[in-house]
């Protein structure tokens, strides 16, 4: 069996049910997750209402929740697994990718070699 892309802990596909029914009139069908160029180390991830399935886009679901992954975030992302955290001061998904090589001290970016 192949690795998954992506995985998510319960907290996370909790997060995702309630952005999911937060998210208005429009029809979402997931959270679509992907890599951006961003940040001290370069890389940078974001999470955006998927109302549609893109061309080449993988579809992971898990724990009843659908993530849309971004075809040029595939090989980034392999292995990953995506939590949700809150404590006092923030909240918001985590990633835990194994494929990262450093990351930024401020945590908002990381680089793969």
């Amino acid at each position: 069996m192949a690795q998954p892309i992506i995985t998510l802990t319960d907290a996370a596909a909790e997060r995702v049910r309630k952005l999911m029914a937060a998210a208005g009139e429009e029809p979402v069908l997931g959270l679509r997750v992907g890599i951006s160029t961003k940040g001290c180390s370069g890389l940078s991830y974001f999470v955006e209402y998927a109302k549609e399935q893109k061309k080449f886009e993988d579809v992971v679901e898990d724990k009843g929740v659908r993530i849309f992954i971004d075809p040029t975030a595939v090989m980034f992302l392999l292995g990953t697994e995506m939590d949700y955290q809150e404590d006092k001061l923030q909240s918001g998904f985590v990633f835990k990718n194994p494929n990262e090589t450093s990351r930024c001290g401020c945590g908002e970016s990381f680089n793969i070699n």
